[in-house]
Formats: C-alpha cells, sequence, structure tokens
C-alpha cells in the first residue's frame, strides 16, 4: 500500500528541495527567495526553467536529468502527488530540482523580472469553460511577463485539441513567434505531416524521449500528443482570440464528455 497524504506532507515539510506556500500563506508571508533562486538554492548561474501543473513531478525529474545544465521548479497546489517527484529527486541526488507547492495564480510571487528563461505546460487542465483559468490564456500570459525573459521560451505539451486549438488562435491573434508546432508529437516522420509541422531542426529531440504515466495512457487510448514552443515577448497588447472551438469529446481516465455543450470560446 502507498504511503497515506498525512506521512507524505510530513516528509514534504522535511525536503529541502520542497517549498510550500499556498494562497492563504503568501497573504501573511512574503517569499524571500523571490529574485534570488540561483544564489540561495541551485547555486550557480544556470537557466530556470518551471513546470507549472507539475503534478507528480516526474516530467520536472526527467527534464533535470536530461539537461543537467539548466535549473528546474515544478509547481502544484497538490501536495500529496508533488512528493513522488521531490522523492525521487533526492534520491537521486539531483542538486537541478526543486518543488514549489503553491497556487499558479499568484506564479509572480515567487519569481522576479528576467528570473525564469522557459515554461513547461504539460498536460493542464484545459479549462474549457473559463478561459481566465486556462495556462496558456492571454491572462497568464501577462503573470509570465512578469518574470519570464524578454522573448522567453513557452512549451504546450497536451492531448486536448480543444487547448491546442484555444492556444494556436492565441499564439496567432498576438503574433508571437512560433518555435515548432505540430499535432502529432510522436509521428513526426511521417511524410505526409512535414507540411503542417514546420521545420524539424527546431525540435529538440530529447522532447521524445519523456513521456509521463497517463501520457502513455493517452497514447494507448490513440489520441495524439500535440506540442507547440513558441516565444513571449515582453511589450505590446495581448488580445484573447474571439472564436467558437469544439469542445473535447472525451474526459480523462474514459470518463464522457466535461460538458453538454459542442463549442466555447
Amino acid at each position: 500500500m502507498g504511503k497515506g497524504k498525512l506521512a507524505k506532507f510530513a516528509d514534504m515539510e522535511t525536503y529541502e528541495n520542497v517549498f510550500q506556500y499556498p494562497y492563504s500563506v503568501v497573504e501573511h508571508v512574503p517569499f524571500e527567495m523571490q529574485g534570488h533562486w540561483h544564489e540561495q538554492y541551485f547555486h550557480n548561474d544556470n537557466p530556470i526553467v518551471l513546470e507549472l501543473g507539475c503534478g507528480k513531478g516526474e516530467y520536472t525529474v526527467e527534464l533535470a536529468k536530461l539537461y543537467p545544465d539548466m535549473n528546474f521548479i515544478g509547481v502544484d497546489i497538490k501536495g500529496a502527488r508533488m512528493w513522488t517527484g521531490a522523492t525521487q529527486a533526492i534520491k537521486e541526488g539531483l542538486k537541478n530540482v526543486a518543488f514549489l507547492r503553491t497556487n499558479i495564480e499568484i506564479i509572480e510571487r515567487f519569481f522576479s523580472q528576467d528570473e525564469v528563461q522557459e515554461i513547461w505546460l504539460t498536460f493542464s487542465d484545459p479549462q474549457m469553460k473559463n478561459p481566465r483559468k486556462r495556462l496558456t490564456s492571454t491572462y497568464f500570459m501577462e503573470r509570465y511577463r512578469k518574470f519570464l525573459v524578454d522573448g522567453g521560451i513557452i512549451h504546450l505539451k497536451t492531448d486536448s485539441n480543444f487547448l491546442f486549438t484555444y492556444t494556436s488562435y492565441m499564439v496567432e491573434k498576438n503574433s508571437l513567434p512560433v518555435i515548432f508546432k505540430t499535432e502529432d508529437l510522436y509521428h513526426l516522420e511521417d511524410l505526409e505531416n512535414l507540411g503542417t509541422i514546420g521545420d524539424l531542426g527546431n525540435l529538440d529531440p530529447k522532447v521524445l524521449s519523456i513521456q509521463t504515466y497517463y501520457e502513455s495512457m493517452w497514447i494507448a487510448r490513440g489520441l495524439n500528443i500535440k506540442y507547440m514552443k513558441w516565444q513571449l515577448p515582453r511589450t505590446g497588447v495581448l488580445e484573447e482570440p474571439d472564436v467558437e472551438i469544439e469542445l473535447d469529446d472525451y474526459r480523462s481516465y474514459h470518463r464522457s464528455k466535461r460538458s453538454s455543450l459542442d463549442k466555447a470560446k
């Protein structure tokens, strides 16, 4: 039987690679390491990369192993899930990994301008009913601008056609530079796709080597994994796309579709 939630939370309190600041805490206690992650935690000047909505942290850990000259911080509010990645990082002696337990809605309170180089959004909730909660919305892009370097990179990896389509419209609407985009990440060798996926030279092949547990399940169900990589300039007014998008017709874990509606903005 797996370790219980209370035991995991007790472990997390002792982990040096975990920082826990839920919304209620940050309201009363400032995060003193904001702007000082390099010198106070990582003790190097390597680029900092965030994974927002990291879940169990398995993707954060695997990225850290693939890129030892970069620093990775997994962010999520679910502490019991995060315990898995945090524990693995400690057992494997990974010093370029940290985990931040907090609400992503207040992510800008933990990092200062130019402190982060890249952001990964891996299988985020598409939030089909509420654009303001989508991690690829302009509402979150404005938050990211407060700490991401000018022209910093954002990666989206998703099984959701809705989120991928919405994000594509958002990027196009705001003329954000797209580095790479594909609707079928694991079948790039198909010649018929070459006209739509862009320059293969702009895809780091290491991206193909990491699959989360649930990602493998979705692939087994026949779902295409979609991936987009774009830059976020600091200047310019960002606007939400005004377009209706067909909703996903499924939910994870073989549940029925999320809504009786067929489309949403």
